[in-house]
């Protein structure tokens, strides 16, 4: 994919303590390839502790047309994940659609 058709953005929130990844990283940042024009999340990634954690947000992120809203990957999230870090993915994942409103894509 050329990069002249996708924007890369990401989103920040603090973690809880007594998280393993609190240990390398006062935030969890979720970052994403967003096509240009449609909106959809082509790759995402976190800052999750373990490869496990971070490949399973990325690929429940991944075809999520940010265009149609922030509820949807928020449900996503909150049912399928069940770790002690969904309140900072679920803030981080809103930062990053309100980095993605400021592109303008309509």
């Amino acid at each position: 994919m050329s990069f002249a058709h996708t924007y890369f953005i990401a989103g920040h929130a603090r973690l809880p303590q007594g998280m393993a990844a609190k240990n390398v990283y006062d935030t969890l940042t979720i970052t994403a390839e967003i096509d240009r024009k449609y909106g959809v999340i082509i790759q995402a990634s976190c800052t999750l502790a373990t490869s496990h954690g971070r490949d399973f947000v990325g690929e429940l992120l991944r075809g999520i047309s940010l265009k149609d809203g922030i509820e949807e990957p928020i449900r996503l999230l909150q049912q399928h994940y069940r770790g002690r870090a969904i309140h900072a993915l679920t803030a981080a994942l809103r930062d990053l659609y309100a980095q993605f409103e400021q592109l303008g894509i309509k």
